[in-house]
């Protein structure tokens, strides 16, 4: 794991997502303290969506008719930041 301070990482913040994006965590530090763990984003695949999504209840049968209401009143009541 690579260690820098906040003012490395700061004047070479191009290069630490480099390293960042090629798979290495690096550790941001502020005197003797650390102030941040920067590490690649975890990957995210379609059955992490379905696991999270699995115990929503399904839409209702008027989902279409609240979502085509709330359309309606910002299309055509025109813009209400007009006058603003």
């Amino acid at each position: 794991m690579r260690t820098m301070t906040a003012t490395e990482a700061s004047r070479g913040f191009s290069d630490l997502l480099d390293a960042v994006e090629n798979g290495e965590t690096v550790l941001v530090m502020r005197g003797n303290r650390t102030i941040a763990q920067i590490s690649p984003a975890p990957a995210r695949t379609g059955r992490d969506l379905r696991l999270a999504l699995a115990h929503v209840p399904p839409l209702d049968d008027a989902i279409e008719r609240d979502i085509a209401a709330a359309t309606s009143l910002l299309t055509e009541a025109g813009d209400p930041w007009a006058g603003v």
